[in-house]
């Protein structure tokens, strides 16, 4: 899987959710401006949750059992639950949803762009976008409080859940985040109350009637919130272009999707949250090396959670901005610090994903240490169950009809295997299946034309009951030599073995203190090779070479004359730097007796 592949709904299961984060941090660039109206950054961490006296213990909150949903509660912040029991029906209600809004809020163009044949879709605005891999310089750091996470600590045994509830995750969301999700869910999951009876006239689900009617007032509601100081116009624009992507963040596996308009130090900072659930087999070694290794410019690490292990990755993503959503109508490019995390449910095929992405990396650390708050809150539930995966689909090949035959045609030649006891098998007669005496294998050698070709390897396109070949026509197809299945190319080759050597006449030894070799010489007391190819036309000799008694008698025989120069060939024991044995010196010769002389002294 390659770099630009990774957010691809093919290449991973994660990539549907990540899609859904991207398309959020565009709505933020291009929606919320200096009108939105904005809570303090301090909000992020005005509630603790290990202060409240049922953090420790989601599960015992009254929260709806049939569904995801969130809900406020009282000096606690936001409680969400997801399962994996009840997916919902995905019935599509987005189409309900946006014309209530524009019913709600007079109709109009969204964002200056006119509804193609009166409805307004998400693909009007060229979404949902998707984020690529940004500069590698531009990756946030690993913050101080997400690196916190990697210390040892205490973890939580999951709660027994009845059976058939299969895996349930509960969490706190930091406040400040405005959801764009129903807290009842989706359609046929959701602890709103459904009217009871048929469907309407128009065919309308109960369930999904319900549903769109919830999310519609919720979105009017959060668009209140955020655009509560301008006129209708943009509260219209907002809520209109979120109710366009509901079924995209629900077919995504997102379970919450919310945006944050916070104020700090005087500057506005926006941030995305997105928690959804995906199905991954591989343990948390496995995930985080599968991380570490399709997102090589992310950092990833290992932590322990009081939840149970998880993978939390840390990169920089670029999110397009559509020229029809931007205020100015062109197309522009931001870049977002993203950390994501991924937490294994107990029954062994269930993944929780977080991320949370913002385009102020000044606000990095405030966000980060309000995200690995999140991260300890997580409690997980299981009926003891292990999970399934779904079964691949399989697909049948259309049956292909029946249709006259085709002239009858010569068949192709035949290739065959030799079985590894019988190597010298011949190739068979394609149209009969039996092997012709006069064809031979590649090695030269005469098969056996009584041995049947195998099963395999026989012409089925031929006449079940073919008439016998007539004597004098040639045998059809081509012999050829097939190796076996442990065929190895690379192995060395069993060669034939070498021609004998020349016999090279005995060398005419001349005396060489210093074992040189001269042309045409095959020995050599170094063990040096010498190639026999014609040699040069040798110097003159400054003095004639001395023939050794051994060749003297070679002259009497003329058609043995010794070729080459001879030489003296060292013995093998031979050592050219060893002190040479010197002749010794002839006898000095007497000098006469002197004539005494006269001395003086006597």
């Amino acid at each position: 899987m390659t770099q630009h592949g990774q957010f691809s709904a093919e290449t991973s299961p994660f990539a549907a959710a990540e899609q859904v984060s991207a398309t959020l941090g565009t709505l933020t660039d291009a929606l919320l401006d200096e009108l939105t109206s904005r809570h303090p950054a301090a909000s992020l961490t005005a509630l603790r949750a290990g202060t409240h006296p049922e953090a420790e213990a989601l599960f015992n909150l009254p929260l709806a059992p049939n569904g995801p949903v969130h809900a406020a509660v009282d000096r606690l912040g936001t409680v969400l639950t997801a399962g994996t029991a009840r997916p919902g029906s995905g019935t599509p209600v987005a189409e309900r949803v946006t014309a209530g809004l524009l019913a709600r809020y007079g109709g109009g163009a969204v964002r200056g762009a006119v509804a193609d044949r009166g409805t307004t879709s998400a693909a009007l605005f060229e979404l949902p976008v998707t984020g690529e891999i940004a500069d590698l310089k531009l990756r946030p750091p690993f913050a101080a409080a997400l690196a916190a996470l990697a210390s040892g600590q205490q973890t939580r045994q999951a709660v027994e859940l009845p059976t058939g509830a299969g895996a349930e995750v509960r969490l706190v969301l930091p406040p400040g985040f405005h959801p764009l999700t129903a807290p009842g869910g989706p359609a046929g999951v959701s602890a709103r109350t459904v009217p009871t009876g048929p469907a309407a006239g128009n065919g309308t689900d109960p369930a999904a009637a319900a549903a769109a009617e919830e999310l519609t007032a919720h979105l009017a509601e959060t668009a209140e919130e955020l655009f509560s100081g301008t006129g209708p116009a943009p509260r219209r624009d907002f809520a209109v272009i979120a109710a366009t992507l509901a079924d995209l963040v629900t077919s995504s596996g997102a379970v919450y999707a919310g945006v944050s308009a916070l104020e700090a130090n005087g500057r506005a900072t926006d941030a995305t949250l997105v928690v959804s659930l995906a199905r991954h087999p591989l343990p948390i070694t496995g995930l985080a090396t599968e991380l570490a290794t399709v997102r090589r410019h992310a950092e990833v690490w290992t932590v322990l959670l009081p939840a149970g292990p998880a993978a939390v990755l840390v990169e920089a993503r670029s999110i397009p901005v559509p020229g029809p959503l931007a205020a100015d109508g062109l197309r522009r490019w931001v870049v977002t610090s993203v950390v994501e995390a991924f937490v294994p449910l107990p029954d062994g095929v269930s993944v929780l994903c977080v991320q949370l992405s913002t385009a102020q990396p000044q606000d990095w650390e405030l966000y980060t240490e309000v995200f690995a708050e999140l991260l300890k809150s997580v409690q997980f539930g299981w009926d003891g169950v292990p999970g399934t995966l779904p079964a691949p689909a399989v697909t049948t090949a259309p049956a292909v009809p029946v249709e006259a035959a085709p002239p009858a045609v010569e068949p192709a030649p035949l290739t065959y295997a030799s079985a590894p006891d019988a190597p010298d098998e011949a190739a068979p007669d394609s149209a009969s299946g039996a092997l012709s005496p006069d064809d031979t294998t590649p090695d030269g050698t005469t098969p056996d034309a009584s041995a049947p070709l195998p099963a395999h390897l026989r012409d089925t396109t031929a006449d079940p009951a073919p008439a016998e070949r007539p004597q004098d026509e040639p045998p059809k197809g081509t012999p050829v030599m097939i190796p076996p299945p442990d065929f190895n190319p690379f192995a060395p080759q069993d060669l034939p073995p070498p021609a004998p050597a020349e016999t090279v006449p005995a060398a005419v030894h001349t005396a060489d203190p210093f074992g040189t070799v001269t042309a045409d010489q095959p020995a050599d007391p170094f063990g040096t090779t010498i190639p026999r190819q014609p040699a040069p036309v040798p110097p003159p000799p400054s003095a004639p070479p001395t023939v050794s008694a051994q060749g003297a008698d070679t002259p009497d025989d003329p058609e043995r004359k010794p070729k080459g120069t001879p030489v003296m060939i060292p013995p093998p024991d031979f050592n050219p730097f060893a002190p040479q044995d010197l002749p010794s010196p002839a006898p000095a010769e007497t000098a006469p007796a002197a004539a005494p002389e006269t001395s003086p002294f006597g």
